[in-house]
């Protein structure tokens, strides 16, 4: 189980990263907000995107992760 919740949170880290940089580059291009266009960016990624995608990251990493094989039993 440990094996798995660390692979689990290195992929959820690893996609909080990801997701605020990508979220925060698509609101800057996609926004039609003309006065604080790079404050609504850094703020969807940081808090939207980044979130929902680590959590995401962290699911996929925790399942996909191989149990490890306990010996003795």
């Amino acid at each position: 189980m440990g094996k798995r919740l660390a692979v689990g949170l290195l992929c959820g880290v690893l996609g909080y990263i990801l997701g605020a940089v990508g979220g925060g580059f698509l609101v800057s291009l996609l926004s039609s907000n003309a006065y604080d266009r790079s404050l609504e960016a850094v703020m969807t990624g940081a808090f939207a995107v980044g979130p929902a995608v680590a959590v995401i990251a962290f699911i996929v990493g925790f399942v996909l992760a191989k149990p490890s094989r306990q010996r003795g039993s």
